[in-house]
């Protein structure tokens, strides 16, 4: 979200938390598919999309969310200049939309879940249909607020929201029965990622603290990769059977994303190329080759023995380019032992993601 408050203390917690060699040990992979740094594709210059925060993407449009409003919106995008073409809208005023899922059969749905200030009574899923026409489908979290970015729509349907967890693992919801608009649907938690802190230099948080949080996700078009997204780097867990749970206990192949200030939106071109884009009228950049670049190394990517539900450990497989790589690098391990220091910095980080406060809970 926009317009963290950072506090002089608060800043200086976060950076005793973020000392890297303090905090893990270096770890470095080989063997990883080569993929071309991203380069941009074009440059978002329309103020409204100042705030994207979800993209989606197909043959000639891409659709792009932005965090607030008060009328539920979706920007078609020139996949040639990033120019708005079009708006689509609908009669439901969200909360706080931050990511959206291309469904196969062109629907686009809406993770209405962010939750900064964490006192949400319901989070929200919108489907909007290709003639703008939306369906609300009110969600409960089992365990007590979350804040989440994340969406992933799998080639069955089914959405899993994934949460943002500034220390710990983030959880893994998808709804406990069937959507409907008569009632709220409860989630339910079916597992938990945790991602290694980075050195990638982007985001909005100081040292490497922005490098463990989900902040966005996407499903390739024919279903067999899954991407997830930290401020600074994406995470490819190969998905040959579609199963989204099954592909996040896999071990993911890490690739940077470096530089982007607030970097949210992920999404895949039909051609498997992967797009990455930041708030802050910052390009949209591409990386190509993905998906083809996953099925040839995909077997070479060991898989998790941990059992549906547990909680999937992503290790870092190196992919930085070569240019990209510094003295210390980047690969650097969050500490699994919690201590003191980080317990007392907790209230100081739910300051820092608490940012602007909405109007109203939903």
């Amino acid at each position: 979200m926009s317009s963290l408050r950072r506090g002089g203390a608060v800043t200086a917690v976060l950076l005793l938390l973020s000392l890297g060699p303090g905090i893990g040990t270096a770890v470095a992979r080989k063997g990883s598919p080569p993929l071309p740094a991203p380069s941009a594709r074009c440059h978002v210059t329309d103020e409204r999309l100042s705030e994207l925060s979800g993209l989606a993407a197909e043959g000639e449009s891409w659709y792009a969310v932005t965090d607030g409003g008060s009328v539920l919106k979706v920007y078609v995008l020139d996949p040639g200049n990033c120019s708005v073409r079009d708006v689509r809208t609908a009669g439901i005023d969200p909360y706080d939309v931050e990511d959206l899922a291309l469904a196969a059969n062109g629907d686009l749905w809406l993770a209405d879940t962010g939750d900064n200030s964490l006192r949400r009574e319901t989070v929200a899923l919108h489907v909007m249909s290709a003639g703008g026409s939306a369906t609300l489908y009110r969600l409960t979290w089992p365990d007590g607020p979350h804040n989440a970015e994340a969406l992933i729509l799998g080639p069955e349907g089914v959405p899993h929201i994934i949460t943002k967890e500034p220390f710990g693992p983030a959880g893994i919801y998808r709804p406990a029965a069937e959507l409907t608009t008569a009632s709220t649907t409860p989630l339910e938690k079916v597992g938990s990622l945790a991602v290694e802190a980075t050195r990638t230099p982007g985001g909005p948080l100081p040292g490497t603290l922005g490098s463990v949080v989900v902040t966005g996700a996407a499903v390739s078009h024919d279903g067999t990769v899954v991407a997830v997204r930290t401020y600074t780097d994406a995470y490819l867990y190969s998905a040959p059977g579609g199963d989204v749970l099954a592909a996040l206990q896999e071990e993911p192949l890490r690739v940077p994303l470096p530089h982007e200030p607030q970097g949210e939106a992920l999404a895949f071109e039909p051609d498997g190329t992967i797009l990455s884009a930041s708030e802050g009228s910052r390009p949209v950049r591409a990386i190509p080759g993905v998906v083809q670049a996953m099925r040839t190394y995909g077997a070479s990517i060991d898989s998790s023995t941990a059992p549906t539900g547990t909680t999937s450990h992503a290790e870092n497989r190196d992919n930085t380019p070569e240019g990209m790589r510094s003295a210390g690098d980047d690969r650097f391990g969050l500490s699994t032992t919690k201590t003191a220091l980080l317990v007392g910095a907790t209230a100081a980080v739910i300051i820092v993601f608490a940012g602007r406060l909405r109007r109203r809970s939903r």
